[in-house]
């Protein structure tokens, strides 16, 4: 019988969409609870930000890009963008998105997959779209 733990640290990796920006940045959006978690613990570096819509069930969002640039504004209205799309918001207007630096996400103990808590959040206003062109092999 396998460990619990064992089993999550052989999982598969997660399935997620890719999106290039400019400047070398790329937007990172998992496609289900257990790809969120992925996102969220394995994929993120502390320094990433990390978008989720508020109020609605969606994907959690990456925005990485060269270590030690800051983003630029667009960049940071693009991967929210993103996150309020790949949300059950995708319909409509302007919606909230909480960001925050990958390091202040955590995961309450015993909660399902997907589940996150967040510290030092800021919200981001924007209208649900996607960049132009997902990036091949997300």
């Amino acid at each position: 019988m396998k460990d619990r733990h064992q089993e999550e640290r052989t999982a598969p990796e997660a399935k997620v969409w890719r999106y290039a920006l400019s400047g070398g940045w790329q937007v990172i959006a998992g496609r289900s609870d257990r790809d969120n978690e992925l996102v969220t613990f394995r994929l993120a570096r502390p320094a990433d930000l990390w978008f989720h819509v508020r109020g609605f069930a969606g994907s959690h969002v990456l925005l990485q890009g060269p270590a030690g640039e800051e983003p630029s504004r667009e960049a940071v209205r693009q991967a929210a963008a993103v996150a309020a799309y790949h949300s059950k918001a995708r319909e409509a207007g302007r919606v909230p998105v909480a960001c925050t630096m990958a390091r202040h996400v955590s995961k309450p103990p015993g909660a399902k997959p997907g589940t996150v808590q967040i510290r030092k959040e800021k919200i981001v206003m924007v209208r649900p779209e996607l960049p132009e062109e997902e990036t091949p092999g997300g």
